[in-house]
């Protein structure tokens, strides 16, 4: 059985590649002609070459698969261009769909992302069936994964789309080789460059139990159902409490309003803006998506999957050992 990866250099999608050969899959890697492949180096895996921007690569990426794992996508919440997010996490997750229906792939799992779910005004624990819309989606990268979603639903619909939905949470852990938004705030943490923070939460869970829920979505999920794959609820002071006591730097004691971090966030996007190639430290729909406590509750994959995690302060440690490991302190 050859199963196809989309995403695979990436911090999930090289932990579900490692997931899936443990669990006996022949694996096939999509990767672009520009990945870096540190991730995937030593793994048994049968490289091709694809971009979702390029249809034609997909379908020889497809060719002769049985499952398609989709971890793909550009996650990023400041770009230059904002028309890559959507050519990317939209119009190229339609066409790898379509090609996966030509080509007679059996089944396929979507890794979509709790970005595209509604958030409770009381700051409870979000499900899979709280109400959102895509006017409540804050920011291009939440407005692209919520539109690549509904497409996949539509093509459930209206194909038979073979595919399940999962939405991770927030995954944190080794091998975040960019790294990830949050990653880089654990990281900047871990060093001792967070002076300060904002009021929000974030829910938590280790990289490796989030493509163990993937694995499971594809062995126990059903067609056309979309299951969290979440862990713990903190807030973002307990989560700097967690990394000061296994890095040994003092969390910030500074909490700024959001008020008052917009401007900044403002700030650094336009110097990002002048200087090619810089990234800002603070982005304005980061900040507009902190006014919320983003909970999520993972019951369904619990219930319905056998999902199961681990406290968030190891995946947080696992994290901060890979990325001093690397000597990510100096970067």
């Amino acid at each position: 059985m050859t199963t196809l990866v989309t995403g695979a250099t990436g911090f999930v999608g090289s932990a579900l590649v490692r997931c899936l050969l443990d669990a006996g899959h022949q694996v096939r890697v999509m990767v672009r002609s520009t990945s870096a492949l540190a991730n995937i180096q030593g793994l048994d895996v049968e490289i091709v070459t694809g971009d979702l921007a390029e249809p034609g690569s997909l379908r020889n990426a497809v060719k002769a698969c049985d499952s398609l794992f989709h971890v793909a996508a550009d996650y990023r919440l400041w770009v230059r261009n904002s028309s890559d997010l959507y050519r990317a996490n939209v119009e190229g997750t339609t066409a790898l769909m379509q090609a996966a229906v030509n080509a007679g792939v059996a089944k396929i799992v979507y890794t979509s992302s709790v970005a595209t779910l509604g958030l409770n005004s009381d700051g409870s624990p979000a499900d899979e069936n709280t109400p959102v819309s895509l006017a409540d989606m804050i920011g291009h990268y939440k407005r692209s994964k919520y539109m690549a979603e509904q497409a996949v639903q539509q093509m459930i619909d209206e194909q038979n789309l073979p595919a399940i939905i999962v939405n991770p949470s927030t995954p944190i852990g080794p091998r975040d080789i960019k790294p990830t938004p949050t990653g880089r705030m654990v990281l900047d943490a871990a060093c001792g460059r967070m002076p300060a923070y904002v009021d929000t939460g974030l829910n938590l869970a280790h990289v490796d139990d989030v493509a163990r829920g993937h694995l499971l979505a594809f062995e126990q999920g059903e067609f056309g159902e979309r299951y969290i794959l979440g862990g713990e609820d903190m807030t973002l002071q307990q989560i700097f409490d967690v990394i000061s006591q296994i890095s040994g730097h003092s969390a910030p004691k500074i909490k700024l309003p959001h008020n008052l971090v917009l401007p900044i966030a403002y700030l650094s996007e336009a110097w990002a803006w002048l200087i090619r190639g810089a990234e800002p430290r603070a982005t304005v729909d980061g900040v507009r998506m902190s006014k919320k406590l983003m909970y999520f509750s993972s019951d369904k994959a619990r219930r319905e999957l056998g999902y199961v995690t681990r406290p968030a302060r190891e995946a947080l440690s696992d994290a901060i050992d890979w990325f001093l490991e690397h000597n990510y302190c100096a970067k």
